[in-house]
This record gives structure tokens, C-alpha cells and sequence, in this order.
């Protein structure tokens, strides 16, 4: 990562403008969404996309055949344009060739990707961007922010201060006069063009049919005033049918604006007739450019193409914390956000991808809400993994991950640590400053102490009375349980005997890898997986259980994968996958804890692990198990699961960047009332721990399993007296 792209995102994180306009809207978006939705079975539709779309996919050639067939029986000429030159060629020769010097453009970010206009421009021609946010953009000499809302980071003062400069005039910043002067600047440009250039949105191979997605009119003065027509379509636009293109329609407004429907959809199938002065009748010349540019080369990878499935409704930057607070010129190239990065890497270039592949979270809102139902966060983990294959991730964070992935070494590391800490912490469990260049580390939040005694040897003396055993559970601590929170290693023990389990803790494991999987380092991240798989040894123990969600999603998903060309190997990662769950999806399956707790009144709020709920779909049942303790009283917080900025070494990466996302989980924490913040990931607990100590030490964070363990060691000590 170069320090200009850090000078970006500083930047960007100072522009209160920015972050204010992005931010009302991403509030706004979630409520319009959710109202939008109501009463269709979202699920449903997203399948019926996925269906259609990636029948497309397997089937391009074909399609593509069938709608050129389809549209030139109906007048079109078809053009197929393997990169992004034979593209602009074939414009760049029509454009000579007719003589043509005035174009209108709309609802074109193909044209964005190839770099359409610069060719135009540098050949004299005039091109006119007529969608408002574009228009806007260019004036301002810009590339769109948003792939559906473009000039979605700037103000109305920046717009009438953008619109003053280009008409030297005076324009003020009220929205319907500028929007009023936006149509009588255009208008007339609609009526001297002499070609006009749109996107689509669907391209029908049955009927050779486009069809657009719009809210202005522009989009049809575009495609059917100016006497040259040309229609630059991706080859990920088909769909099979006519009647396909339904599905698509209905989720593509509700997903991009919140919208029951755009305000015009408009299907074009064939030239128009054009009516000249002399009272002639001819149809227009109607061309089509079919942009592969990439894309092949993305549906053939195994790993990508699913990509196929995204219809472009840039729902997933509408929800993502790290777009909300950068905008999409920081976090994008052309195409902006998560997957933005993706199609970057393919359509332009790794180079342009390598920067803002970095910002994902891996929170995974964004597949919570993709109407393709697209895993963004895990295919820009695959593109980093390769990247860090092919050009390393650098000496510090490479020699960082290969300590972690040594057991012994890392583990001898810690002990030292609990001992070298002491002058930072003066005896306290947290470190609140750190000297020089670590500084950064604590400027937000406050970092827990290494524990004096870990895990793996607290649990030695832990004395297990568990009569008849129902069977035996290994836990998987990770290293924050291991090494900081061994306290909720006992909670998780407690909670299990009481259900008559007995517990064991395999010596060997380790680190799960995460932080080499999600910095690149696959090699690491292997190493990791093979001496846990070893260690826990699954075959011997009825399930394997952790309190990190993190760890629990590598125990389940992630070492199947490192470890898949090893058969052998798989098997055992397959078992431990089957037997691994998270300390609350376990203790809820098998029935709870029997109601009790010392009945002291507690108000808590719950934070929704990132992991948890949307890899795993544990949401429920941590709540029941809370609320089922005597005294606690659950309230439940604003965006309970809206990632708290933690991310793992994404909070070391950029602190800049989790601690505003960290500000305002912490505000949604403090609206509850609440005096203690419930979280099921040592993670989430370390970071919104770390911001509470710094700046409401009144509201505590504890973990499920701890809590369980205080209330009812509570009712024990009660019943005793």
C-alpha cells in the first residue's frame, strides 16, 4: 500500500463534507431498502437472479449468438469488442466516418471503464454527459463516486459553485434550480447531437431487447433523438428470456435508491424510425457493442464467476462502513466499493485494484444485502491471497505471520510480553498509551494486557465435576481467549459441564491463521490450519467448540479450503468442520442452561459479531440464553450488528479508519442506557472495551460465557449462605 493512497484516505476521513453526505445517505438507504421490500420474499428473488443470471454465465457464447441474431433480423449492427481498444475503435471509426462532432451520452459507466470520453475529446469531438450526477462529475472534472448515484459526494453548494464556473454565472444551491438549470443547458445539447451513446442494464438474447433502468428522461432523448445510435453493453447483461428480465427489474430500484421502481424502464428492441426535414422516413443507424474487456476472463475463474450474478445495484456500497466513510474515489478505481475491486482487477488491472482491495472489512454486509447473492468479502480475500502470492505482503507484517504460525516461538513471545508489558499498563489491565510510533495503536481505544497465567494453563487446574458425561467437547480457544480473556475459556467450561460435558484442551492448537488468511499469506495461514487440525484431533471428541466466531468460521469453512489438496488431510478438516460450533449455536442446540442466575438486576445491550451472524446465522440464540438468566435485562441497541471496526489487523492497518466506525458503535451503545456491552467475539470485545475505557468507562464489556459464569458462581455463593 503506497503512502499516496494513505494520504487519500487521510484526506478523505478530514473532509467533513464528504463524510456527512455519504453518511445521510447510507442511514437513509437502510431505511428505504427495508420499506421497498416489504412484502416480497427477497430471498426468493435473489434466487430467481442467481438462476437466471449464471444460466447466462455457462451459456454465453450462446446468448450472445441468439441476441445478435435477434437484434440485427431487427436493424442493429453487432459488434463484438474483446478489450477495451477494439471498443473505442469501433466508436473512434464510426464517429470519423459519419462526420460526427456533437455527442450525447447516458447511463454508460462501460463508457467510464474504457476511458471513452478521453479518446472522444482528444479527437475534437464534443461528448456530453446528460444523466445529472454525471454531468455534475464531469463538469467538475471527476470520475463518478457511486456506480448508480455519481455525484454522490458532493453537496448542492458544491454543485452550484460547479455549475457557476462552467456557465459564468452565478447559480444558487437550492436543488430544484439547479436541476431546472441542468434541463435547459441540456436540452439543448439532446437536439444538436448527432450520436447518441447509453448503457443497458439487461440485454434479452431471446428478442435482442435492451432495456434501462432510469430516472431521468435523458436516458430516452438519448437513444432516440439523434440520428447514430450506439448501445455499449457488457457481456454480463443477459439473460435468457424476456420474461428473465422481470426479476431483475423488481430487485435492481429497491436494492440501488430504495425504489419500488425507476421512474421510466425503457426496453428498445431495433432502431426507431428518424424523420428528416425533407419529409423522408429512414431508421436510424443502430449499433450495438457487446465488451468482453476482462470479463471472460472472470467467468472462466472458478473462484469469480459468480460475478455474473451482480445486476450493478451497488447495494453493497450502500451499506459498507468503509465506503460510507472514503467514498469511491478513495475506496474504488472506476468501479467503486467491494465490487468495484473485483471487476477492477479484471476489466483494468491488478496495479488498480491492489490499493483498494485493502479496505474491505470483511464484515460481510455486503452479501447480507446482494440481490445476486454475491461473497464480496471472500472473493476480495481470494484476490488478496493472490496478490500476496505473487508480490509478497511485505518484510514486517510476512515476519509478524511467521512468528504467529510458529507455535512455540509465538506462545513463548506472549509469556514474555505479560512480563515486558508491566511498564505501559502500571499495573492495570489495560494499556492506554503507548510510546512514539506505537502511539497511533492506543490513540483511540485502549489495548488489554497479555493475562498473567493463559488459558492453557488456568485450565489445568480447573476441576471438572461432571457426573456420568453425556461426551466430551475439545475447546479451540484462539489466541485472545488463550493469551488476554482466559476468563471466558472458564465460562465456556463451566457452561459445558453443566450441560455434562467434560472439556478438554488440546496443547498443540494454535492460532486459527485468520490474520495471515486476511492479509494475504496463504502459506502462513496453511501452516496454521495443518497444526490445529493435528491438534484438535475431531475424530476423538463428540465437537470441538470456540468462543470466537472468527476462529469458529475458520474451524468450519477456511481450513477445508487451505487444505483441500491434501485428501488426507481434508477428511480430518471436513470432520472438525462438522463437529465445530460457537459457544453460544452449542450451548443453545444442546437446550440451554436450566433458568437461574443470582436475580441481580443487570441492563445490557448485545453487539452482533460480524462472523457470527453472517457467516454462521447465530443471531437468536445468544439472546435466548441471556435472557434466560435471571436479572438481565436485554435492550437492544441501534445496528446491534454493524461491525464494530475490529476486523483483526485491520484495526492496526488503519486505525484511522476503525475509529470512527468504532465512534459510532459506541454511540448506538450509549443511546441503550445500558451498563454492560454482551459480545460473543474476544475480538469485538477488545475493541469496543478499548474505545469504552477511553471514553464512557462506565459501560463494561464482558462475553457471553463470562457472564454466565459470574451470575450463576453469583447464585451459588447465594444458595451456600
Amino acid at each position: 500500500m503506497d503512502k499516496d493512497f494513505k494520504t487519500k484516505i487521510s484526506k478523505a476521513l478530514g473532509d467533513d463534507v464528504l463524510r456527512g453526505a455519504l453518511g445521510r445517505f447510507g442511514d437513509a438507504y437502510i431505511l428505504a431498502r427495508a420499506k421497498a421490500y416489504e412484502g416480497y420474499d427477497f430471498d426468493a428473488l435473489s434466487e430467481n437472479i442467481v438462476q437466471v443470471k449464471s444460466y447466462a454465465a455457462n451459456h454465453i457464447d450462446e446468448m450472445m449468438d441468439q441476441f445478435e441474431k435477434a437484434a440485427t433480423a431487427r436493424g442493429a449492427k453487432v459488434y463484438r469488442a474483446a478489450t477495451a481498444t477494439d471498443a473505442k475503435k469501433y466508436v473512434s471509426d464510426l464517429v470519423k466516418k459519419k462526420g460526427i462532432k456533437r455527442i450525447v451520452k447516458s447511463k454508460s459507466m462501460v463508457s467510464e471503464e474504457i476511458l471513452l470520453n478521453d479518446d472522444l475529446i482528444a479527437d475534437g469531438i464534443d461528448v456530453q454527459e446528460t444523466d445529472l450526477g454525471e454531468w455534475i462529475v464531469q463538469l467538475a472534472g471527476q470520475h463518478p463516486s457511486h456506480m448508480v448515484l455519481p455525484a454522490i459526494h458532493m453537496t448542492k453548494e458544491e454543485v452550484a459553485t460547479t455549475f457557476s464556473g462552467h456557465l459564468k454565472r452565478v447559480e444558487q444551491p437550492v436543488i430544484a434550480e439547479l436541476v431546472k438549470t441542468a434541463r435547459v443547458e441540456l436540452r439543448k445539447k439532446f437536439l444538436e447531437a448527432e450520436m447518441g451513446i447509453s448503457g443497458a442494464n439487461i440485454a434479452v438474447a431471446e428478442t435482442g431487447t435492451l432495456m434501462m433502468l432510469t430516472n431521468e428522461g435523458n436516458g430516452r432523448l438519448t437513444n432516440t433523438l439523434p440520428p447514430t445510435q450506439v448501445f455499449l453493453v457488457g457481456m454480463e447483461k443477459f439473460v435468457p428470456k424476456f420474461e428473465d428480465a422481470q426479476h431483475i427489474i423488481q430487485a435492481l430500484p429497491k436494492s440501488a435508491t430504495g425504489q419500488l421502481i425507476t421512474s421510466y424502464v425503457t426496453m428498445i428492441t431495433g432502431p426507431t424510425p428518424a424523420y428528416y426535414a425533407d419529409g423522408t422516413i429512414k431508421d436510424k443507424d443502430f449499433h450495438i457493442v457487446i465488451i468482453d474487456n476482462g470479463r471472460r476472463k472472470m467467468f472462466n475463474d472458478e473462484k469469480f464467476k459468480k460475478t455474473f450474478q451482480c445486476v450493478r445495484c451497488a447495494s453493497c456500497l450502500n451499506v459498507c462502513p468503509a465506503f460510507q466513510l472514503l467514498g469511491g474515489h478513495v475506496y474504488g478505481h472506476i468501479y467503486t466499493g467491494g465490487i468495484g475491486t473485483i471487476l477492477t482487477n479484471f476489466v483494468n488491472s491488478e496495479r488498480d485494484a491492489k490499493n483498494p482491495q485493502n479496505l474491505c472489512l470483511q464484515c460481510g454486509k455486503c452479501t447480507e444485502v446482494c440481490p445476486g447473492k454475491l461473497d464480496i468479502p471472500q472473493m476480495i480475500l481470494e484476490l488478496r491471497n493472490r496478490m500476496g502470492e505473487k508480490d509478497g505482503i511485505g518484510a514486517v507484517p510476512k515476519f509478524a505471520l511467521d512468528v504467529v504460525s510458529n507455535r512455540r516461538l509465538f506462545h513463548s513471545m506472549l509469556r514474555v510480553a505479560s512480563l515486558a508489558q508491566l511498564p505501559f499498563s502500571k499495573g492495570q489491565p489495560v494499556i492506554r498509551h503507548l510510546p512514539m510510533f506505537l502511539s497511533g495503536l492506543t490513540e483511540q481505544k485502549s489495548l488489554p494486557t497479555v493475562a498473567k497465567v493463559p488459558f492453557r494453563d488456568v485450565i489445568k487446574k480447573v476441576k471438572q465435576e461432571v457426573k456420568n458425561p453425556k461426551g466430551k467437547v475439545a475447546l479451540y480457544a484462539g489466541c485472545l481467549i488463550d493469551f488476554v480473556y482466559p476468563k471466558i475459556g472458564e465460562g465456556i467450561i463451566a457452561g459445558l459441564n453443566e450441560k455434562g460435558y467434560e472439556v478438554v484442551f488440546p496443547d498443540g492448537q494454535s492460532c486459527c491463521g485468520a490474520p495471515a488468511t486476511y492479509m494475504g499469506d496463504r502459506k502462513n495461514a496453511r501452516k496454521c490450519a495443518v497444526m490445529n487440525i493435528e491438534a484438535l484431533e475431531a475424530e476423538k471428541v463428540d465437537y470441538v467448540v470456540s468462543g470466537c466466531p472468527t476462529c469458529t468460521h475458520a474451524l468450519i469453512d477456511s481450513f477445508k479450503e487451505l487444505v483441500e489438496d491434501d485428501p488426507a488431510l481434508l477428511a480430518r478438516a471436513e470432520e472438525l468442520s462438522r463437529k465445530s460450533r460457537d459457544f453460544s449455536k452449542l450451548l443453545f442446540d444442546l437446550g440451554g442452561l436450566p433458568a437461574g442466575g443470582d436475580g441481580v438486576p443487570m441492563k445490557i445491550t448485545y453487539h452482533d459479531s460480524c462472523h457470527l451472524k453472517r457467516s454462521m446465522g447465530v443471531f437468536a440464540e445468544p439472546r435466548k440464553i441471556l435472557t434466560d438468566t435471571a436479572g438481565v435485562e436485554l435492550i437492544e441497541m441501534k445496528e446491534s450488528d454493524r461491525c464494530c471496526g475490529f476486523a483483526g489487523s485491520y484495526s492496526i492497518k488503519f486505525p484511522e479508519i476503525s475509529g470512527p466506525i468504532l465512534d459510532r458503535k459506541m454511540k448506538n451503545i450509549e443511546e441503550t442506557g445500558a451498563d454492560f456491552v454482551v459480545v460473543d467475539c474476544p475480538g469485538c470485545l477488545m475493541q469496543i472495551g478499548g474505545g469504552l475505557d477511553k471514553k464512557n468507562p462506565k459501560i463494561k464489556v464482558i462475553h457471553t460465557a463470562e457472564l454466565l459464569l459470574e451470575k450463576r458462581k453469583n447464585s451459588k455463593k447465594k444458595n451456600k449462605k
